[in-house]
């Protein structure tokens, strides 16, 4: 069978170009398939969109050459901040504080937006002659075979490679058409995204406020800049998106406080429902998924684009080994080195964060005494809060080589 690229990618967001960088560097040939234009996205100006990016993700980034180019844009986030309250009340006056002087390492996570993260990826992947990116396009039908797998693209276009990955987010089309079945639900509630210029320097600080109609986020951006990330039941928010700019800063007003000082609207306004979604094996013959394709998560720690950089780190080191030892790199044995490697964590992380939403979206008193009692015995405890600042910055558990800023 004549191999058009080892590789094939279906997904050309963030995890695909990542997977794609780190597998180029270690001699694989890889084909991305972006459904979207990617001159379009990487052009866009300011919109708010951001990540909150665990220390050991920027490390990645560094390994591929990219942190550099994108260091001047990113904010470090230097402290953590949650707590619970109502509209009412205010904040509880029981919290959890991360500091990242607890830690060696230096900042537990950086803040930055999607428009120089993608653009550095874009133009990584156009100097790299071992990618070929193919924009506009996306994966109609997949067929495996004993040597390889065979994509037919919606331009009629028929790829080869020896593995096919998905990357291509929660309805995965790769997955479904591998017969991989899902398990997940909705959380009748949903996120409205946007940025916001405030009076008073952020410091660094992310807060996490945890509301009876769901969680808040309040993420610091360069200067006096933050994105929100604001989760109402699906009603609320339809209501609210769906006000006047005024009018929605209104509504945020007395959830976020004023510790800022005066604030004003400085991105686009988005929403998206949120849910759980987990896929039942993430491999299946020739095929591996990564990020959302596998596990798509609560936005609670903004851990979902971390997640998706782990599945990247070890699904590349697992395959740029096999092929180090003459081994087949689609095949079922190391695939599954890939899923053990992966799914246990991402599973038990996933059942975590929707465990605390359920624990904290609701405005139960016996459990608001529990949660508030929880939070000041973990914020007491310096060797219990310091595994915590670990975890927030992806530093704990079987780290591949990449999120410990090695090549593979």
């Amino acid at each position: 069978m004549i191999q058009d690229a080892d590789i094939l990618i279906a997904g050309g967001g963030l995890n695909g170009p990542a997977l794609a960088l780190a597998l180029a560097q270690t001699g694989f040939s890889v084909a991305v398939i972006d459904a979207r234009p990617a001159p379009a996205r990487a052009e866009a100006g300011f919109d708010g969109r951001a990540y909150a990016l665990a220390l050991a993700s920027k490390r990645l980034l560094s390994v591929l050459g990219l942190w550099q180019g994108v260091a001047a844009y990113s904010q470090p986030i230097l402290r953590i901040v949650t707590t619970d309250g109502t509209t009412a009340t205010g904040p509880s006056p029981f919290f959890l504080a991360f500091d990242h002087a607890e830690i060696e390492e230096g900042p537990m996570g950086f803040m930055l937006e999607d428009r120089f993260l993608y653009a550095a990826f874009l133009s990584a992947m156009e100097a790299e002659p071992r990618i070929r990116l193919i924009s506009g396009a996306s994966v109609e039908a997949q067929e495996v075979t004993a040597t390889g797998v065979t994509v037919t693209l919606s331009t009629g276009v028929r790829l080869t490679g020896r593995l096919l990955v998905g990357c291509d987010g929660r309805q995965s089309g790769t997955a479904t058409r591998a017969g991989i079945r899902r398990t997940g639900w909705g959380y009748g509630q949903t996120a409205l995204v946007t940025a916001i210029d405030h009076e008073r320097p952020h410091g660094g600080t992310a807060w996490q406020y945890f509301l009876p109609s769901g969680p808040l986020a309040i993420l610091p951006l360069p200067g006096n800049r933050s994105s929100i990330v604001w989760s109402e039941s699906d009603a609320n928010a339809a209501a609210i998106q769906a006000l006047p700019d005024a009018d929605y800063l209104d509504a945020l007003r007395p959830r976020f406080g004023d510790f800022l000082g005066g604030i004003a609207l400085a991105g686009k306004r988005f929403t998206y429902p949120l849910s759980l979604s987990l896929a039942h094996s993430f491999v299946a013959p020739r095929v591996a998924l990564v990020g959302d394709a596998a596990h798509g998560v609560h936005p609670i720690a903004g851990q979902g684009l971390n997640l998706g950089l782990r599945d990247v780190a070890a699904l590349a080191e697992v395959l740029t080994l096999a092929r180090r030892r003459g081994e087949d790199i689609g095949s079922p044995l190391v695939l599954q080195r890939y899923q053990q490697w992966r799914r246990f964590d991402s599973t038990l992380l996933a059942m975590g964060m929707d465990t605390v939403n359920q624990l904290f979206s609701n405005d139960n008193p016996v459990l608001r005494a529990g949660r508030d009692l929880g939070i000041g015995i973990v914020n007491a405890l310096p060797g219990l809060r310091r595994g915590f600042i670990r975890q927030a910055a992806g530093l704990s558990g079987d780290l591949p080589k990449l999120l410990q800023g090695k090549p593979i």
